[in-house]
């Protein structure tokens, strides 16, 4: 078949990058050494295929095969960071099946009437600065330069310092109406986050639409002190607070029909033996129903509140429904593959919110588990991947429109 060692050279070239000995797991920050490495390749690879590399004002990477400023392209592609210990396929799976769907075009001998792009978008997970699809949102203006820029890690560094640190001029970060303007429409190739295309025993689906998702950042006050020497009843106990705001979070969204996690937390000073001053709690929900999840986090509110929390909500995105123009056509080109919606956010939503016609191809992952070194996806569902990708880009750039 051909693509196929295209593919697997691919996804060999990225194996080991970040990947943790002990966990499996990746870790793939925004600004870090590893994505650095990551970005090399995918500059090499561009150049390898003769493609245009040209990065847009937030640094995301897009390589193009024909003049996209002439003619509006087809773009695909997805991410290459990681969220901590995280699979190797969320993201990655989309941007070396990009690449193997443009070898496999020209192995074909297909010559594009339309441009075609693959993108590798920066800061997708938002691992590192606490905004997810952070590269999207700042080039479409969902999220201004200024506060994208005051964003800072867990130990206090701000992505502006760490652009500095990797060499690039934070001025220069902003909302790239140039960059929007080169895509026609955009399809994402990503490994299927849950049990969808498990229960419908499917290796690839069309992907519909995002739930509702956001995030929220919560810091509960307290007072240092002695472990033991402290009596409960003197206490002012930042953990308390927290601990009672997660259960209640639990609660909220098994009432409401949604989901709440709060998978981060920073505990000050975090020693064993002190009672924590402050601590603060990011809580991330979703549900298929807007008003259900803004229900959920009213709730959560109210059952932080006695502890004097403060919430700052530091991400909200709307259901998003992808383009139903695209969609059809990439049912007309898929047509056993099954339609599916999604609770994880991707790039692709946030292109979709700006106007511009998106949509998604899943690819079954056998475990439906994600954000875990369990993650996975078969060889052959991923080829299957691939060459359904090679049919929507053949289908949409052979015309012009």
């Amino acid at each position: 078949m051909p693509g196929v060692v295209t593919f697997d050279q691919l996804w060999s070239d990225l194996a080991d990058v970040g990947r943790s000995p002990d966990t499996g797991g990746y870790r793939r920050y925004a600004l870090s050494a590893e994505d650095h490495l990551l970005r090399e390749w995918f500059a090499g690879e561009a150049e390898r295929r003769g493609l245009d590399l040209v990065t847009d004002r937030m640094g995301n990477q897009w390589a193009w095969w024909g003049d996209p400023d002439t003619t509006p392209g087809v773009v695909t592609g997805s991410h290459l960071d990681s969220v901590p210990d995280g699979g190797a396929f969320d993201g990655p799976l989309g941007v070396v099946s990009a690449l193997a769907a443009v070898d496999r075009l020209r192995a074909d001998g297909f010559v594009p009437a339309r441009p075609i792009g693959v993108v590798n978008f920066s800061d997708e997970e938002g691992a590192r600065f606490g905004v997810a699809c952070a590269g999207s949102r700042v080039i479409t203006g969902a999220m201004t330069a200024e506060r994208a820029l005051g964003l800072t890690d867990e130990h206090g560094i701000s992505m502006a310092e760490a652009l500095r640190s990797a060499g690039r001029d934070p001025v220069q970060i902003g909302a790239d109406p140039q960059a929007l303007r080169r895509i026609g429409c955009f399809v994402e190739l990503h490994v299927e986050q849950g049990r969808g295309l498990i229960d419908l025993d499917q290796p690839v689906a069309i992907g519909t639409d995002i739930w509702p998702h956001g995030r929220w950042r919560i810091d509960f006050p307290g007072e240092a002190n002695h472990a033991g020497t402290t009596r409960l009843v003197d206490r002012e106990d930042a953990m308390i607070g927290l601990a009672s705001t997660v259960l209640a979070a639990r609660s909220a969204a098994t009432t409401q029909d949604c989901v709440a996690t709060v998978g981060k937390t920073l505990i000050v000073p975090g020693g064993v033996n002190a009672i924590p001053s402050s601590a603060t709690a990011w809580l991330d929900t979703r549900g298929s129903d807007e008003a259900a999840v803004r229900r959920t986090v009213a709730e959560v509110t109210s059952a932080a509140e006695p502890f004097g929390a403060r919430f700052t909500e530091e991400s909200w995105t709307p259901t998003t429904r992808f383009d139903p123009d695209l969609l059809r056509r990439l049912q007309r080109v898929l047509p056993e593959a099954p339609l599916l919606g999604t609770g994880a956010g991707h790039d692709a939503g946030i292109l979709a919110t700006a106007g511009i016609p998106s949509a998604m191809i899943f690819v079954l992952n056998p475990t439906g588990i994600s954000h875990s070194p369990a993650e996975h996806a078969e060889r052959d569902d991923c080829l299957t991947g691939v060459a359904a990708l090679v049919a929507v880009l053949a289908d949409l750039a052979g015309e012009r429109s």
